[in-house]
């Protein structure tokens, strides 16, 4: 990807790890590309990678930065609600930027989607992905093939899952945030949809409960698969019963009017793919697993 301009800015959290971003920089720029860090150490504040309006700034600068393709998230975490209503979306979309990252960067794709209609892409950050020692081939491989499309593949390995064979558009992210935003004016409405979710450290019952509110609020009757990514970083409790992950998903493909896949490689895993999300998308499942087919969205020139 040579002379590739990526923008790294910090919506979200700061980085744990400070002395490893020159490593993420350098393993950037040795695969071709050109990085404009937004993101300054020693402005973080709490728990976040700058005051809300040093986190705006930010992502106004690297949305301005006419030598940037890409704008990348430095890390989810939590802190892109706070400044959801002073994001200027029409000018984020008519930058042509492509806005990745995933997590807590889930409201920016839904937003962005919802006032403009432009397709992000829910994919690697600067940390963890960037920064690793030893960087995970098949996160990265799917990053660039994804962003140089124009169409792109997923494999999703996994027994029990339903047959299907449909298309859609392909929209979704973290469960939680997915979630947060029902009901605001951050909300996209998509019909015919492919949706696709993980979380981490949520509880198999509170997986549950927020598919059950998408549901209950009409949500997914009008969407025509769930795909599901990872959901792990939780532990169960005696009081569980028995009431696993497995469990759980048995309940919810009995329950929910449109069919339940799992084995997505997606969520706060090594292993990971790259969606763009408002793309068109194709889903067909057989006895092993299921391939996603993506295809209709911007790619870099």
């Amino acid at each position: 990807m040579k002379n590739i301009g990526i923008a790294i800015a910090a919506p979200g959290g700061y980085a744990l790890d400070e002395p490893a971003l020159a490593r993420g920089i350098a393993r950037l720029e040795a695969a071709g590309c050109i990085v404009h860090n937004y993101y300054e150490p020693e402005h973080k504040f709490q728990r976040f990678g700058g005051t809300d309006a040093g986190r705006l700034a930010q992502l106004d600068a690297a949305i301005a930065d006419p030598l940037c393709q890409v704008v990348m998230a430095l890390r989810g975490a939590y802190g892109v609600s706070r400044i959801l209503p002073s994001i200027d979306f029409r000018r984020m979309a008519d930058s042509g930027k492509l806005i990745v990252g995933y997590s807590d960067i889930t409201a920016i794709h839904m937003a962005l989607y919802q006032a403009t209609g432009r397709i992000s892409f829910a994919g690697p950050m600067m940390c963890d992905d960037f920064i690793r020692e030893e960087p995970v081939g098949y996160t990265l491989d799917q990053f660039w093939h994804c962003l140089r499309g124009p169409v792109h593949c997923v494999r999703g390995t996994a027994t029990e899952n339903p047959l299907v064979d449909v298309q859609g558009t392909l929209w979704g992210g973290n469960l939680a945030m997915v979630n947060h935003l029902l009901g605001t004016p951050f909300w996209p409405r998509i019909d015919d949809g492919i949706l696709f979710l993980e979380d981490i450290g949520e509880h198999p019952y509170r997986v549950e409960r927020m598919l059950l509110q998408l549901h209950y609020a009409g949500v997914l009757e009008r969407q025509r698969a769930i795909v599901l990514g990872d959901f792990s970083g939780y532990r169960l409790s005696p009081n569980d019963n028995g009431y696993d992950f497995d469990a759980m998903l048995a309940f919810l493909r009995e329950r929910l009017p449109l069919p339940v896949l799992s084995g997505l490689p997606f969520g706060h895993v090594k292993e990971r793919c790259t969606l763009p999300f408002g793309a068109q998308a194709h889903l067909k499942s057989d006895a092993e697993g299921f391939d996603l087919t993506v295809s209709g969205y911007p790619t870099l020139p």
